[in-house]
C-alpha cells in the first residue's frame, strides 16, 4: 500500500479555475473494477467531490471520468475503460474538464458564498452545512430566516452579483490569519485558501470560483424548509436559475391555455374552479347517500345479510347506512366502494354477528386489509364484486 503522503498531486485549479485542459504525468494506475481504472497524477484541473460539492466531469486520455476523489494529497480520477485499456504509469496523458459542467458550478458555488455571507451579515446565523450536486444547491443554516425576509434577501444578493465585484483568492497561514474575520465550519490549521468577495463574504473554501460576481447572472431561492433547529434552503444561479424559470414559464403558459385566460389570471381562475370543486362535491356526497339509502330501501326486510356497493359514497354516508342496514337485517350488512378495477374499500356491520372474526376470514380468502371491533370493520379489498359477494355469502351459508 503506498503512503499518500509520498505523493501530492498539484491542483491547477487552484492557480486556474478557468483552465479546461491539461497535460499530466501517470503517477499510478490500478484497475479498480472489471471497467474502472483508479489513476493519480502528478497534476490536475479535475476538481475533486470536497467541501459539499460534486466532482469535476470531463476526459483523460480519451477516457470518461466517472468521479474524482481526494485522499490525503492524492486525487484519484475513476476512469470509464475496458479490460484491454491500461496505461502504464510514468507515461504522459492529456486531460479535458467539461467546462459548461464545472462553470455552473462555479456559479451556484459563488453564489452559494454570497448568499451565505449576506444571511450571517444580517442575522448571524453560520451555515453549517452546504451541497452541491448536479441537481440541487442547499445551504443549511443554524438560525430560522423570517420566510417574509426572502425577497429582499434575493434582492441584496443579485445587487452584488449586479455590481460585478471581483473575487479575491489568496492561500494564507496561521498568522495571515490573525484579526482575519472569515467564515469557516472547523478551526482550520497550516495553509487555508480563503475567498473574498470585498464587502459581501469571506469564507474559507477549496472550490474553483468565478472571477468576478456579475458571471453568477442570477440567483433565486426555490424553496426554505425548517431543518434541524435552523433552515434548509435551496437556490439555483446562472443557468440552472434560468433553466428553472424556462420549465415554470412553460408550466404557468400551458395552464393558461388549459383554462382559456391569460397568465395573471391564472390563480383567481383556480380559486373559482376549487369553490366549483368543492360545491360539486358536497352535491355528490349528498346525491352518493341517497342512492344509496335509496338501495338499502330495496332489499328485501326478510334478507338475513345486505351487501350494498357504490362508486363514489364518502365514509360518513357509508357508516350511516350501514348503521342503517344493521337495524333492519340481523346478519352481516356492508357497502363496497370502489370498481373492479382499482378494488374496494368496505365497512360491515352486525348487530349479532362476529365481524372481527369475518374481517379475518376475507383477509385469508380474499387477501383483504383492515380491522376493527366485532360490531364493525373496515378495509380494502383489490377483488372483483362477483369475488366479493361469493366469498361473503360463501361463509355465511349454514
Amino acid at each position: 500500500m503506498r503512503d499518500a503522503s509520498a505523493v501530492i498531486t498539484k491542483k491547477l485549479y487552484e492557480e486556474d479555475a478557468y483552465r479546461t485542459e491539461f497535460d499530466a504525468v501517470l503517477v499510478s494506475v490500478r484497475r479498480k473494477e472489471d471497467s474502472v481504472l483508479d489513476v493519480v497524477l502528478d497534476q490536475t484541473c479535475f476538481f475533486p467531490e470536497e467541501g459539499g460539492q460534486c466532482p469535476d466531469r470531463g476526459e483523460l486520455g480519451g477516457l470518461s471520468v466517472l468521479d474524482v476523489q481526494i485522499e490525503g494529497n492524492e486525487i484519484h480520477h475513476y476512469l470509464e475503460a475496458p479490460k484491454d485499456a491500461l496505461p502504464e504509469a510514468g507515461a504522459g496523458i492529456h486531460g479535458k474538464i467539461d467546462w459548461p459542467f464545472r462553470f455552473s458550478n462555479m456559479q451556484q458555488h459563488s453564489g452559494e458564498h454570497l448568499f451565505s455571507g449576506t444571511v450571517h451579515r444580517r442575522y448571524g446565523f453560520e451555515n453549517v452545512g452546504f451541497h452541491l450536486s448536479p441537481s440541487e444547491v442547499t445551504l443549511d443554516f443554524d438560525g430560522v430566516i423570517p420566510e417574509q425576509d426572502i425577497p429582499e434577501l434575493e434582492r441584496e444578493v443579485n445587487a452584488a452579483i449586479w455590481s460585478n465585484i471581483p473575487s479575491v483568492v489568496r492561500m494564507t497561514q496561521r498568522e495571515d490569519r490573525e484579526g482575519l474575520t472569515y467564515r469557516s465550519k472547523i478551526d482550520l490549521e497550516g495553509e487555508v485558501r480563503i475567498v473574498t468577495f470585498p464587502g459581501i463574504d469571506s469564507c474559507a473554501c477549496c472550490a474553483p470560483h468565478v472571477a468576478r460576481t456579475g458571471e453568477i447572472g442570477i440567483c433565486k431561492v426555490v424553496s426554505m424548509i425548517r431543518w434541524k433547529g435552523g433552515v434548509r434552503v435551496s437556490i439555483l444561479c446562472g443557468k440552472r436559475a434560468l433553466e428553472h424559470f424556462q420549465k415554470l414559464h412553460g408550466i404557468v403558459v400551458q395552464t393558461a391555455n388549459d383554462l382559456s385566460t391569460s397568465m395573471e389570471n391564472i390563480f383567481p381562475q383556480v380559486v373559482k374552479l376549487k369553490n366549483e370543486r368543492q360545491q360539486l362535491l358536497a352535491r355528490l356526497k349528498d346525491a352518493s347517500l341517497k342512492e344509496l339509502q335509496y338501495a338499502a330501501k330495496e332489499i328485501a326486510s326478510d334478507e338475513e345479510h345486505a351487501l350494498l356497493f357504490s362508486s363514489g359514497a364518502e365514509l360518513p354516508a357509508v357508516r350511516k347506512v350501514v348503521n342503517a342496514l344493521c337495524a333492519e337485517h340481523p346478519g352481516y350488512c356492508g357497502v363496497f366502494v370502489g370498481n373492479d378495477e382499482e378494488g374496494y374499500s368496505f365497512v360491515i356491520g352486525s348487530r349479532q354477528l362476529d365481524c372481527a372474526g369475518l374481517g379475518r376470514q376475507l383477509q385469508e380468502t380474499l387477501g383483504s386489509k383492515g380491522g376493527g371491533r366485532p360490531e364493525m370493520i373496515q378495509g380494502s379489498v383489490a377483488r372483483k364484486r362477483e369475488e366479493i359477494e361469493g366469498a361473503i355469502f360463501s361463509l355465511t351459508r349454514p
